[in-house]
């Protein structure tokens, strides 16, 4: 699995990082390093969750920052 995690600048000078492998995997940060951290760690939650409750089996994952 190949995860890309994607930002832009808000209107409102927030930054937004998602990753759209992964619907609802977004997250706002003050800076683009910190939005890409926390989107980065929300992924890695969702995969976890997902692994726990058997709705996919190990897999090789690589992220990539766009």
């Amino acid at each position: 699995m190949h995860f890309t995690i994607e930002h832009e600048r808000e209107e409102d000078g927030r930054w937004l990082a998602e990753v759209p492998e992964l619907p609802g995997v977004l997250a706002y940060g003050t800076t683009a390093e910190a939005a890409m951290a926390k989107a980065q760690v929300l992924a890695l939650r969702v995969l976890a969750e997902r692994l726990e409750h058997n709705e996919t089996g190990p897999q090789a994952i690589s992220i990539a920052l766009a």
